[in-house]
């Protein structure tokens, strides 16, 4: 490292400097999740099916997961302050033309240009909130970090929800004009580059690794997100498509291991902390995204919620969030940080058997609850588990550290969201099964309730109608049972995956740079 970089100190206080930053962060990642209550009204503006509404999700999620690697190169190219003003830039504009999209089509072409502009901007932000910092406060600025991460998808539904119901959908994405606009002026009135984050000459970029990156995770994507109505394996077009992802991403991993100037330096997963850390925050995604895409879908399709309702049941857990960032800003520096990990682990879990519980009766105190406990389970993990995963790292290696780890985990968004959709619409199905075995006239229960219905419906109609409309009701009821059960499994399977991954966390070191000084 040279004297210039070791010297290094930025001219505009830290915390100013972190302003834009948190700006453009939060712009984009509120991106990630504000459309997840919008989505039955998409697909009717869109005339498609649910399922396939949400490409409007996971295109957003791969195209930024794309975009991430190349972030390394682009700053050597432009230099980073540039690219972060270019980013902020595209995201903007992609923005507009998502709210004036007329088609399926033309949203998910939107979406992928707005990911692409979007994809630096979670690594650069995240570097750039360390950097100006000495290593003993960098547990302060993940915390006004993780008030972005964390906080920002969490109140998205929320957002995205009051908004589409008291105006429309589209605004959804023109909110991001006026922000996008100020975050681009004090981005150029506040940051600066260090010097080892400065446009360099005679830079040349990976493109065989970024052609097999694109061919990986787009094949990859096809698959999670058509596998299930393609019968996955039993689909010969889903094989092939499958063998093509594992073929790029095979290239792609050879390409970043042998070419001397990669997209990527994976040296960096040589760095336990890092590699622990990434393998627990790409599991945390993708509960936190598969939790914020299915939970609108179970208020919207099985209570009966409005867009506004579903994110206000929701809300709870930003507010948990928040009181938890304030707590871990004031005394988490003096708290064991894997501890707290472990408890936000622990409390992922406890909230996810909580919804285990949920029926077609429930309060929405039933589902404020174990959503305010999410909330403080994510802060507790999240931002603990960022410093613990880069204090290890050098000044240097935190651009190209952030965009591996941002990559890692808008993937393990995509396929959280992919895996919990299969989920739901599969196990529907097993529980479809098992409630229509005991709706035969055998059945005791079920026949006293096709009477007692046929009854309600005898003084409107003729005897024959009345059955009819005493099965159709049965019929609707066992659906909706079949779908809550099927919610159930996956809160479940969310639970589990927190549980599974807390022994990582004790294999994670200690702050050895302190030690090293």
């Amino acid at each position: 490292m040279s004297d210039e970089t070791l010297v290094w100190k930025p001219k505009h206080n830290p915390w100013l400097m972190c302003l834009p930053i948190m700006v453009a962060a939060f712009m984009f990642v509120l991106d990630e999740t504000i459309a997840n209550v919008a989505l039955p009204y998409m697909a009717g503006s869109f005339s498609v099916s649910r399922q396939e509404s949400t490409w409007v999700l996971t295109s957003y999620l791969i195209a930024s997961g794309i975009a991430i690697p190349s972030v390394d190169f682009f700053c050597k190219f432009l230099g980073r302050k540039k690219l972060f003003i270019l980013s902020i830039i595209v995201f903007t504009l992609a923005s507009f033309l998502c709210g004036i999209a007329i088609s399926l089509p033309m949203m998910i072409v939107t979406r992928v240009i707005q990911g692409f502009g979007g994809g630096a901007l979670l690594p650069l932000a995240q570097a750039m909130a360390l950097e100006p910092f000495p290593v003993e406060k960098r547990s302060q600025s993940m915390a006004l970090f993780g008030l972005v991460v964390v906080i920002a998808p969490i109140i998205g539904p929320v957002i995205g929800g009051w908004i589409t119901t008291n105006w429309s959908w589209p605004f959804i994405y023109f909110i991001n004009i006026p922000i996008g606009i100020l975050a681009v002026w004090l981005s150029n009135e506040l940051i600066e580059d260090p010097p080892y984050a400065r446009k360099q000459e005679n830079v040349s970029i990976d493109l065989p690794g970024f052609i097999a990156l694109i061919g990986w995770l787009t094949c990859m994507q096809i698959v999670l997100d058509k596998g299930n109505d393609a019968d996955w394996f039993g689909s010969t077009w889903v094989c092939w498509m499958s063998a093509f992802a594992l073929i790029f991403c095979i290239i792609f991993f050879y390409i970043q291991a042998h070419k001397k100037e990669s997209l990527i330096d994976i040296k960096v997963f040589q760095d336990a902390n890092f590699c622990i850390g990434t393998i627990v925050q790409v599991v945390m995604m993708g509960v936190l995204l598969a939790s914020l895409a299915i939970l609108p879908q179970f208020l919207q399709g099985l209570m009966g919620y409005d867009a506004y309702l579903s994110g206000l049941a929701m809300m709870p857990r930003g507010i948990g969030a928040l009181l938890t960032v304030f707590f871990i800003g004031t005394i988490g520096s003096k708290l064991n940080p894997k501890l707290m990990v472990v408890t936000g682990l622990v409390m992922l879990a406890l909230s996810g058997y909580m919804l285990c519980e949920l029926n077609l009766q429930i309060a929405m105190i039933n589902i404020a609850l174990p959503n305010f406990i999410m909330g403080i389970g994510m802060s507790l993990c999240m931002i603990p588990i960022i410093n613990l995963s880069t204090m290890t790292l050098k000044n240097e290696q935190m651009t190209n550290a952030s965009g591996v780890m941002n990559l890692l985990k808008n993937l393990g968004g995509a396929i959280g969201t992919s895996i919990v959709t299969t989920l739901i619409s599969r196990k529907a199905q097993v529980h479809q099964s098992f409630l229509v075995d005991n709706m035969v006239l055998t059945n005791d229960n079920f026949l006293e309730r096709l009477q007692n219905y046929q009854g309600m419906f005898h003084s409107l109609c003729d005897n024959i109608s009345a059955n009819y409309m005493a099965q159709s009701l049965l019929y609707k009821q066992m659906l909706q049972q079949a779908n809550m059960g099927a919610f159930r499994d996956t809160f479940e399977a969310c639970a589990v995956a927190c549980v599974v991954i807390i022994p990582l966390v004790f294999f994670i070191k200690g702050d050895t740079r302190k030690k090293k000084s």
